[in-house]
């Protein structure tokens, strides 16, 4: 493997532990959901990388398995703790 490649996707690897405890302390879930989020991306390009690297291109179709996943995530998370605004009386 391409030492660049092994030093972008250590950089993306440390960014991804950098968020790992806003997913356990939060302070709101929707932070929580952003680090994971950020884990979901970073793996992605980490396994983009490799792929690229190492000539294996079945990675690309795990990543972009991997992509798609997070993608309903976010809207599983979003329609969850979505909260329409009440109607007040004489809005329409």
């Amino acid at each position: 493997m391409s030492e660049g490649y092994e030093w972008l996707a250590i950089i993306i690897l440390l960014s991804m532990i950098g968020g790992l405890p806003r997913i356990f302390k939060g302070p709101t879930r929707a932070d929580a959901m952003l680090a994971a989020q950020l884990c979901g991306t970073s793996s992605v390009a980490i396994l983009l990388l490799y792929a690229s690297a190492l000539e294996k291109p079945f990675l690309n179709d795990i990543a972009l398995v991997f992509s798609l996943l997070a993608a309903v995530a976010t809207v599983s998370f979003v329609r969850m703790t979505w909260h329409a605004p009440e109607e007040v009386d004489g809005d329409h």
